[in-house]
């Protein structure tokens, strides 16, 4: 088990303890929205930076320096670690994974990671921010969860309505199972690795988790997400679950596990809360499109947002889903000191 360090508000929450202003961090934090990021991105390829240690850690630590952010989140790509399964990546600009997973024989072709062998600059990045971070803010390691990378896996791309997928997923459930637990297999490693790095907690992202209906949900995705989180559950570290557009399914989503819920703008803080239970920590759920606006109106929403909430312990603020590219700098750290301010 990684020791606690409890200083932190941000630690804290995640926990469920009383803190002297809630937390907050925006997904997405590290990226295009950013000058100081355009600048860098201007010199190396999306997946280049991903591999530079140095860069990474250079990335990551500018919203925390130009927003005043109560955590970083390590910058990097859920799909890093699938390139080292075996499927090759490129992004073009949006990722491509070649060739696309549709068969047994694909599934069979398809290696469990090793960290310290395939990913060492995604370690080595974790190492160095914590020596930059130290007595500053916590650092979030991340990965995404198995049925996400599955969608990216299978249709070999992003999609509108992952029809590869869903016919792998009921046309062949045998070799759909036998993909997930491979993956599912990856990501503990590969999330372990990070924790073991220096990580101070982790985020999954299930980005496209709530594209199914709640039936298929706890079928198809529930099983892995939560021995996913089981297997991590040892590290003693804040395990936070995030599943897009799942608000009508939170209490499958809770299921899988973790001390701290991710919610979208799709439901009210105070309904999930009621779903969720008082000893589940919650992360969000601002839209991300508001941060587009007046900031009248994002110091009407944080403060909204706030009054659900009504001072109960165990809240992180957050985007419902990743900061738009197109939100001028000056209003995510407008946002940041509402929150700071009114809380």
């Amino acid at each position: 088990m990684i020791s606690m360090d409890y200083n932190y508000d941000f630690i804290k929450a995640c926990h469920g303890k009383p803190v002297s202003r809630t937390p907050v961090w925006l997904m997405r934090q590290a990226g295009r929205y950013l000058p100081q990021y355009r600048k860098i991105r201007e010199k190396v390829a999306f997946l280049e930076l991903c591999k530079t240690p140095e860069l990474a850690a250079e990335v990551t630590l500018q919203p925390v320096d130009v927003l005043g952010v109560d955590a970083a989140i390590l910058f990097s790509d859920i799909l890093v670690p699938i390139e080292s399964m075996g499927q090759r990546l490129h992004y073009s600009p949006a990722p491509v994974l070649e060739p696309p997973v549709r068969s047994a024989a694909d599934v069979d072709a398809l290696r469990v990671l090793q960290p310290e062998q395939d990913v060492p600059f995604v370690l080595d990045t974790i190492r160095l921010l914590r020596r930059e971070l130290e007595g500053r803010v916590p650092l979030i390691g991340f990965g995404g969860a198995p049925f996400t990378l599955a969608c990216y896996m299978v249709e070999g791309a992003g999609s509108r309505h992952f029809l590869a997928l869903k016919r792998l997923m009921y046309q062949a459930p045998e070799v759909y199972a036998r993909l997930m637990e491979k993956i599912t297999d990856t990501s503990i490693v590969y999330l372990r690795a990070q924790a073991e790095a220096g990580a101070q907690a982790l985020q999954i992202f299930d980005s496209w988790g709530g594209i199914l209906s709640p039936a298929d949900y706890q079928r198809h995705v529930l099983p892995y997400s939560r021995r996913l989180l089981t297997s991590l559950g040892d590290l003693g570290i804040p395990l936070i679950h995030f599943v897009k557009g799942a608000g009508a399914m939170l209490d499958l989503v809770s299921m899988a596990g973790g001390q701290v819920i991710g919610l979208d703008w799709s439901i009210g803080l105070n309904r999930a809360r009621m779903i969720l239970g008082e000893n589940v920590a919650v992360q969000g759920n601002l839209d991300p499109a508001v941060l587009l606006g007046r900031q009248d109106v994002i110091e009407r929403e944080v403060r909204r947002i706030l009054d659900e909430n009504a001072g109960r312990p165990g809240h992180i603020f957050n985007l419902g889903h990743g900061i738009l590219p197109q939100v001028p700098p000056e209003n995510a750290a407008f946002l940041v000191d509402c929150v700071h301010r009114l809380s």
